[in-house]
């Protein structure tokens, strides 16, 4: 019995410090943006907003880099990212002002 008790806190534990340092503070994750440039995102600038991972993971999006096929025409249709950036709750993803904010070229 102990031993399940224990095996069940260490997991516990690995999934709660894997979610939490998935962008680790100091840290991005850049994803390929095509011909506009890559996308970095910054998960301080979402924390700094009053977000916490667990409210887009795994909601709208899943732990593991790579495993949603992102594109503009996703975004803009109010998908993805799109759910928060959509100029109501965050700026809009389909104002062309606003694409520096997350392209780097």
């Amino acid at each position: 019995m102990k031993k399940t008790v224990l095996a069940v806190v260490v997991l516990v534990i690995v999934a709660f410090v894997g979610s939490a340092l998935a962008v680790p503070p100091g840290k991005t994750v850049d994803f390929s943006g095509g011909s506009a440039g890559k996308v970095v995102f910054d998960g301080k600038a979402h924390a700094d907003k009053g977000l916490k991972c667990n409210d887009c993971h795994t909601k709208i999006f899943q732990m593991k880099k790579g495993t949603a096929k992102i594109t503009m025409a996703e975004l803009n249709a109010g998908k993805l990212c799109g759910e928060c950036h959509n100029g109501t709750k965050a700026f809009k993803t389909s104002d062309a002002a606003n694409c520096a904010k997350c392209h780097k070229k």
